[in-house]
């Protein structure tokens, strides 16, 4: 059996291949992919080969936010049927090291995570008409829902995970600083979470205009309008939580500065080095959060997408058939067009 895939070779050297794909085995499921979300770690494969010491070293099948639908079933395998819709969890912990045996799966030791060039060799990724997958990584997901929305799971469960780490946001005041995939979902869980007040930042227009879609009750345009932030530090500052999602360092220290004493920043955004305000962190008491992946959010994530009880339809912006694979990563690298850009599978 062949299947196509996407493959990138070097900077901005995407093709579109054939690669022989066996019968699932004991355990495993072939799946036909219908959907696939481009990543921000897949745009920085794409154009700079990686990100911080992650570098791509071998052509590497992108991909790790996607959903299709189940074609054939390996020997053992239940709880799952031909025809049924699924998105994929891209993450296959050990369940065997020490960080495993202590549930923090998202820490394994061993773990294998699709589309990702951390290892070497590579964890070959999920952009593909055809897959042979795990069974324990389909995750069911309605008919009610499109597959492309199923395919956002991955991302709300990183959001999901991130709020897992700020506490309780019934009642609180919010404040998101970057308005892309991860940015809008962190907009979408705080509003799902009863948060009070969600306000978002970002420096275009189009991502914050989904963002307000997705929950967030004021918008702030930081090129064109940064002076709306100043009221947010007065009195030692306003926001309970902030989730940073831009990774950028005046985003980080303004967040800093807008949140109030004992207030909890979680850091979702990822970059190299960063100067930090440590005597405002000091002197506020500010709890700095990191927040990694996830594990129990993903089923979460996708039964939050089936239900709609988090509409993630207003980030999907474009999509492309992989064929215009080149098309569709540009698209997606242009944040004055798009928010999400999928790829779509001939599975």
């Amino acid at each position: 059996m062949q299947t196509r895939v996407c493959r990138l070779y070097a900077t901005a050297d995407i093709r579109i291949e054939t690669a022989e794909l066996d019968a699932p085995g004991p355990g495993e499921v072939l799946v036909a992919l219908a959907a696939g979300g481009i990543c921000g770690s897949d745009l920085h494969y794409f154009q700079d080969g990686g990100f911080g010491p992650i570098r791509v070293k071998e052509p590497i099948i992108l991909g790790h936010e996607a959903a299709g639908v189940v074609v054939e079933l390996g020997d053992g395998v239940t709880g799952l049927t031909p025809g049924q819709h699924v998105a994929l969890n891209p993450s296959r912990p050990c369940n065997d090291c020490a960080y495993c045996a202590e549930g923090l799966h998202q820490h394994c030791l061993n773990m294998r995570f699709r589309g990702s060039a951390m290892r070497f060799p590579h964890e070959q990724g999920l952009f593909r008409d055809r897959i042979v997958i795990g069974a324990a990584q389909c995750v069911p997901v309605s008919t009610d829902v499109s597959l492309a929305e199923a395919a956002c799971s991955e991302p709300l469960a990183v959001c999901l995970h991130a709020r897992n780490n700020a506490g309780d946001l019934a009642g609180k005041r919010v404040l998101v600083t970057g308005a892309g995939p991860i940015g809008a979902l962190c907009a979408a869980v705080s509003a799902e979470a009863g948060a009070s007040e969600i306000v978002v930042t970002d420096l275009q227009d189009v991502p914050l205009k989904v963002a307000e879609a997705m929950g967030a009750t004021q918008t702030i345009n930081m090129s064109t309008n940064a002076s709306a932030m100043s009221r947010f530090t007065e009195n030692k500052g306003h926001f309970d939580v902030v989730f940073e999602c831009s990774a950028a360092q005046p985003a980080i220290r303004g967040a800093i500065e807008a949140l109030r004493p004992r207030g909890t920043l979680v850091q979702v955004g990822v970059t190299g080095d960063v100067a930090l305000p440590v005597n405002l962190l000091v002197g506020k008491e500010i709890a700095f959060q990191g927040t990694h992946r996830f594990h129990p959010e993903f089923e979460q994530a996708a039964e939050a997408i089936s239900s709609r009880r988090i509409d993630v339809r207003p980030m999907i912006s474009q999509s492309f058939p992989v064929e215009d694979a080149l098309a569709a990563f540009e698209t997606a690298a242009d944040r004055t067009r798009a928010v999400k850009v999928h790829l779509t599978f001939a599975g």
